[in-house]
């Protein structure tokens, strides 16, 4: 067996895992017009189901906030929970795990995917260097609303009846997305975060919303069954912090009090151009399941494992095309690169057609 210690069970929470290999969420914008996960989901999840764990796709917790040219899936009503539970009972009958990665777009919206809704943030600023998807075609990200105090609350209740849905749906948990630039990570970090009062300035009150959220999340689930991601060095979205590594040790230690299922750390930056220890950080503030992502070979994610830093390593791109990636993990087979022109298109093509080991 190739990479042994990948293949020893592990516990995050109160849930059991068969291995330390982790399927990270990927947006796939395969749901239908409405936000509804659709059929062809179903069988995309199930091909991957010998995952430790599967966290799907970012899914909209609150209607009216879509930010991938609105086909990403929502858990916000009872169609589309309806529709997830045929998702997760597909993957649970193959002997798999999933947890939902609960989230809000906030800046990263436009008003032409949200009936003409101006997107909201921490702060009135702008994502810069890239274009959205929309309806009329890429356009320019639009300066967003500050969200006034007074609404934080409402976006809390939203994330909670959410994961209420998710519950309903059959999940064996929920994950909260803080990371990636949408709107809990515009909160966090200092970049996007200009806001005065009890949800600016400090760490401790740009962490604030996450943790509500978090809280959330574990009134409805328990908190061993709530992970949360955070990617604290990723300028992805215009995104940027003066002191990640502080910030990292901050959530890290919130977290370890609450007693979260798991922490998954994207530990890099896409664009190469912020740097800072942030595992380090997470290790030491954070003595519970600590799942690694960005960049792992399955060498490197053995060797993490095996010396007790990370509980697991998500996986993200090799998931796309590579459904049992467990076994060619555990075979040291070549793992085959998927086509970056589907990654959001429609159908079958570049989604469900990716052989399996020996099927080629």
């Amino acid at each position: 067996m190739h990479n042994a210690s990948l293949f020893t069970p592990t516990t995050v929470g109160s849930l059991t895992l068969a291995n330390r290999i982790v399927m990270a969420p990927l947006t796939r914008c395969r749901a239908d017009a409405q936000h509804v996960p659709t059929e062809i989901m179903a069988e995309y999840y199930a091909q991957r189901a010998s995952a430790g764990l599967i966290v799907c796709e970012a899914t909209m917790a609150i209607e009216g906030h879509s930010a991938f040219g609105g086909r990403e899936p929502g858990i916000y009503s009872e169609a589309q929970a309806a529709a997830w539970k045929r998702v997760c009972d597909a993957v649970h009958a193959r002997g798999g795990k999933l947890f939902l990665q609960v989230w809000h777009g906030g800046r990263a919206c436009h008003s032409l995917l949200n009936n003409g809704a101006q997107p909201v943030s921490a702060s009135a600023i702008a994502i810069t260097g890239d274009e959205i998807h929309t309806p009329k075609g890429k356009k320019p990200y639009e300066t967003p609303r500050a969200l006034g105090d007074d609404e934080i609350p409402g976006i809390v209740e939203g994330f909670r009846k959410a994961f209420e849905h998710a519950r309903a749906a059959d999940f064996d948990g929920v994950e909260v997305h803080g990371a990636n630039g949408y709107l809990l990570d515009q909160f966090l970090r200092d970049g996007s975060n200009k806001r005065t009062g009890p949800y600016g300035g400090s760490i401790e009150n740009r962490s604030r919303l996450l943790l509500e959220v978090v809280d959330a999340a574990s009134g409805v689930w328990g908190a061993d069954r709530v992970g949360v991601r955070i990617s604290p060095l990723n300028s992805f979205n215009a995104m940027a912090d003066s002191d990640p590594v502080a910030l990292t040790r901050h959530v890290a230690a919130e977290l370890q009090s609450r007693g979260v299922a798991y922490l998954h750390l994207m530990r890099g930056d896409f664009m190469g151009v912020q740097k800072g220890d942030v595992v380090g950080a997470a290790r030491g503030a954070f003595t519970g399941p600590l799942i690694g992502n960005m960049g792992y070979s399955p060498a490197e994610a053995s060797e993490a494992v095996a010396s007790g830093l990370l509980a697991a390593v998500a996986f993200g791109h090799h998931y796309v095309s590579n459904p049992d990636l467990v076994e060619r993990i555990r075979a040291g087979a070549p793992l085959v690169e998927p086509n970056p022109g589907t990654f959001y298109s429609p159908g079958a093509k570049g989604y469900t057609d990716y052989p399996a080991l020996g099927a080629a």
